[in-house]
């Protein structure tokens, strides 16, 4: 008999995601790119980048760069100001082990 591995915690880890243009990327005519901030449920930030890049991916967007900026706890811990509705997308993240896009910023060319 085999003995199960005790499965390691979530966390939900904040990430700054930034895509270049791709056909069928759904960004407006015009853009450039942009920059999602995401929450990825993951064991460690590693997992939670990998499934948010193959997440995009799956949406024919051109991830460019992944920043990470820690976990809930990591980020409190550093004094970051989290509002009620960050914490809500996070709580959700988790919840549903998924990757939420909670903001979304379009680049544009011509915009200096």
């Amino acid at each position: 008999m085999t003995e199960k591995k005790p499965k390691r915690p979530h966390h939900v880890y904040t990430l700054l995601v930034e895509v270049g243009r791709r056909s069928g990327d759904g960004l407006p005519k015009g853009a450039s790119g942009a920059a999602l901030m995401c929450y990825a449920s993951g064991v460690d930030e590693d997992e939670a980048v990998r499934e948010t890049v193959a997440v995009l991916k799956t949406a024919d967007m051109n991830v460019l760069e992944v920043t990470g900026y820690g976990s809930l706890e990591e980020r409190e811990a550093e004094g970051h100001d989290i509002e009620a509705d960050e914490r809500d997308l996070m709580a959700r993240a988790l919840a549903e082990n998924s990757v939420v896009v909670a903001q979304t910023t379009v680049f544009r060319e011509d915009e200096a």
